[in-house]
């Protein structure tokens, strides 16, 4: 059976993605902004990446909970899937931050880069700041299995709700754990999945929508990680119900974002060495400018990366799909 795509999630990584780029870009200037927009909203975009977590929970579900349930997962051919699927890439970028700071340090750093073992270190690696996401996305890789048997159930899956947000208020509260460690995060996660069991009760945009303004309301009145999380279902919810129309360029964005996540600080800095992200001053046009540099620079070098990737693994015979 072919597993359904949703065209509304496509246009949420399109969203998160660019919003991500546009809040390092303006953390990484000195542009003369201000207003709503610059001091709350585009800051705000880091928290596109718990929206990520639980995205990516749903879908994984959709393309393997089913097949988990009946047994019928060879686990050395997910687990294969899910490195060649991003371990070339980033492989590549990885191997361009050594080639630019060539020390001792990077080449340490690669190590648990490469190996996708980062989520499991317990300091932060700064090699390719923006990677932590990717080190945690994996460590959820590997609890998949019991994850899976975790949401056994609807009921089961509040359970494992529940106790996710009593995780995420001890490592919080008492042992000062961020975002980066698995057990803080996990709630947004665990959210994705138990999404996914009332997937086909999902349908009427006219209840969600408001619940989404709702929620953006309060997030930014309110801050804090459990209306970030209400803020992150909800949208979710409503591009599950709302469907989304088929776009040639969300598609394509949302078919790269995680590259273009990887890639686009390394982009900004080739920008900002050319001092093209100074050319038109310090203001809203030259910041509007340089996020389409950049969102385009990494767009291209994804794709051409990714090309390049496509042709050498058919020669030696190697797939990731």
């Amino acid at each position: 059976m072919e597993k359904k795509h949703y065209h509304g999630i496509d246009w949420l990584r399109a969203m998160a993605c660019i919003g991500i780029v546009m809040m390092h870009i303006q953390a990484n200037n000195t542009y003369h902004l201000s207003g709503f927009i610059a001091e709350k909203m585009i800051p705000s975009f880091t928290d596109f990446t718990f929206l990520f977590m639980t995205i990516s929970a749903f879908g994984m579900c959709v393309g393997y909970y089913a097949k988990v349930k009946s047994g019928k997962v060879n686990w050395v051919d997910f687990y294969k899937k899910r490195y060649m699927k991003v371990l070339p890439f980033f492989a590549v970028v990885v191997l361009m931050d050594i080639v630019f700071n060539h020390d001792l340090t990077s080449i340490v750093e690669a190590i648990p880069n490469l190996t996708l073992t980062r989520g499991f270190f317990p300091n932060d690696i700064e090699q390719i700041g923006v990677a932590w996401f990717l080190g945690l996305v994996f460590v959820f890789y590997a609890i998949f299995p019991l994850f899976c048997a975790m949401l056994n159930t609807k009921k089961s899956g509040w359970v494992l709700f529940a106790v996710s947000l009593l995780l995420n208020f001890v490592v919080a509260s008492f042992y000062e754990i961020g975002r980066r460690n698995i057990i803080y995060s996990l709630p947004f996660f665990v959210a994705g999945g138990l999404i996914y069991l009332y997937r086909d009760k999902v349908k009427n945009w006219h209840i969600y929508l408001p619940l989404t303004i709702f929620s953006s309301v309060l997030y930014y009145l309110v801050g804090g990680v459990y209306s970030c999380l209400l803020a992150s279902i909800s949208f979710l919810l409503l591009a599950i119900s709302i469907g989304g129309g088929y776009s040639r360029i969300v598609s394509f964005i949302s078919g790269i974002s995680m590259e273009i996540y990887l890639s686009h600080m390394v982009v900004f800095r080739l920008v900002e060495k050319l001092r093209l992200n100074i050319m038109f001053g310090n203001g809203w046009l030259q910041y509007f400018i340089t996020v389409i540099l950049v969102l385009v620079g990494a767009a291209c070098f994804s794709v051409v990366v990714k090309k390049f990737i496509d042709i050498a693994e058919k020669k030696i015979g190697v797939s990731n799909k």
